[in-house]
């Protein structure tokens, strides 16, 4: 009996290839663009990711896997050579790949010479990639780039998936007003927290601090990798000192028995912030579950002053 079927099973198999090479890839660099792009194309397709959670997106090495998840993208969303400057070679000349700090209506931030002075990781990695005049690359932390770089997605993608394009155009507008809600509570609840003395291990979150009138009083770049000395830990401990009672942010790559020895005795208060959205899930709200997060740790903390 099963070889009279066999021909049609080979037909059936043969006409299914096409339609799934037809798919389009869709790859961005970061998970937080993953998940604005996953808003952009709810019920339509699933973009990928390419760095795999707590990479960081300034030194990551690309594995052949990489490569060639690269190579068969339809498209590819990056930051730009600011931020993930392994792939300037291999994507300047990449014909489908897309750069997010050239979205169109994007505002960028400049690191600044106040930036220097708060910085006490001089010589580390991070002070060179964070210079005064150089780009803060971490745009999607800001809600109204966020917007524009949806809008600005959904009209790229629409030369993708041309039979989706009022679809696109519906899940972005969705996705704005949401963003709109989820601000005017963010606002509501962190404004009257300007002011509170709070510490952070990555100069990340300037978009978001200067959209909700927050300032850290302190950037300490140590390094995930490098075990500071003795004389730079006592200059960081000096400066909480000095603060009194204050938040302390640390990231999930950092080691928190670091955070705890440089805090222990002192009235400080320690918590979390994740730029990256770790354990946001992936899906049309993901994005704002981030900035969500955020502000529930940045506001948990700092009410507790």
């Amino acid at each position: 009996m099963f070889p009279r079927f066999l021909p049609a099973l080979l037909c059936g198999l043969l006409l299914s290839f096409p339609i799934a090479a037809a798919t389009p890839a869709v790859v961005t660099t970061i998970k937080p663009l993953q998940l604005i792009a996953a808003a952009v194309l709810e019920d339509i397709a699933e973009p990928e990711v390419l760095l795999p959670p707590a990479a960081s997106p300034h030194n990551y090495a690309l594995r052949p896997s990489d490569r060639r998840q690269l190579a068969d993208a339809d498209r590819v969303y990056w930051v730009g050579p600011d931020l993930e400057r392994f792939l300037q070679r291999l994507l300047e000349d990449h014909s489908n790949a897309r750069r997010v700090d050239q979205a169109t209506g994007v505002t960028l931030r400049y690191f600044t010479e106040d930036h220097a002075h708060n910085d006490h990781g001089h010589g580390s990695h991070e002070h060179h990639e964070h210079a005064p005049g150089t780009l803060d690359a971490h745009i999607w932390l800001s809600v109204a780039n966020a917007r524009h770089i949806a809008r600005w997605m959904a009209d790229d993608l629409g030369q993708l998936y041309p039979e989706h394009q009022p679809r696109l155009q519906e899940n972005t507008e969705a996705f704005v007003q949401r963003l709109e809600q989820l601000d005017a509570r963010l606002q509501q609840r962190l404004r009257p927290l300007a002011g509170k003395p709070y510490f952070v291990f990555h100069d990340a979150y300037g978009y978001l601090e200067e959209h909700l009138g927050l300032q850290p009083q302190g950037i300490f770049t140590l390094s995930a990798e490098i075990q500071p000395g003795a004389r730079h830990l006592q200059g960081l401990r000096n400066k909480l000192v000095e603060a009194g009672p204050s938040c302390v942010f640390r990231e999930p790559q950092f080691p928190a028995d670091r955070v705890r020895t440089l805090s222990e005795g002192l009235p400080v208060h320690i918590a979390e912030l994740d730029p990256l959205g770790i354990e946001a899930p992936v899906g049309p709200r993901g994005y704002e579950q981030l900035l969500a997060t955020l502000g529930d740790e940045l506001a948990g903390c700092l009410e507790r002053l």
